[in-house]
């Protein structure tokens, strides 16, 4: 167990964003998109590695405390993406392959948590896999 420094915090705060962009694609998230991404923090993304934040609290929760502060905030879909694709590609040493595959299943989960996956959402996911395969 280690504690994490900012940088890996930053990691996951920009997962977070990158799963709220997905989800209010569609300018609206959903219950059930807030639920579907509990649970896969839960059972994959606290297992992915064993960082801790300075309160000795798992650095993947920093995911859902993103998620929710964004829909809060009601921040734009486009933007968030954008800035994480930003920073997906000042980053690309922090990004394996078992982390992209686990992204690409936490926004496939999220889109389809709510009567599947509907067209923003479509364009947004395409977007990302093309990011993950040019990078």
């Amino acid at each position: 167990m280690s504690t994490v420094s900012p940088p890996e915090l930053l990691f996951y705060q920009k997962l977070g964003e990158l799963f709220y962009a997905v989800a209010a694609a569609d300018k609206v998230v959903r219950e059930a998109e807030y639920k579907m991404l509990t649970t896969l923090v839960e059972d994959e993304w606290k297992q992915m590695d064993d960082y801790k934040d300075q309160f000795k609290t798992d650095a993947a929760y920093q995911i859902s405390i993103v998620f929710e502060w964004f829909d809060y905030e009601r921040m734009d879909a486009d933007d968030c993406f954008e800035s994480f694709t930003n920073y997906y590609k000042n980053h690309q040493n922090l990004f394996s392959e078992e982390r992209k595959a686990l992204i690409l299943k936490t926004v496939q989960k999220i889109a389809d948590a709510f009567n599947g996956i509907n067209k923003s959402e479509l364009i947004m996911l395409t977007k990302l896999g093309l990011l993950f395969k040019k990078n």
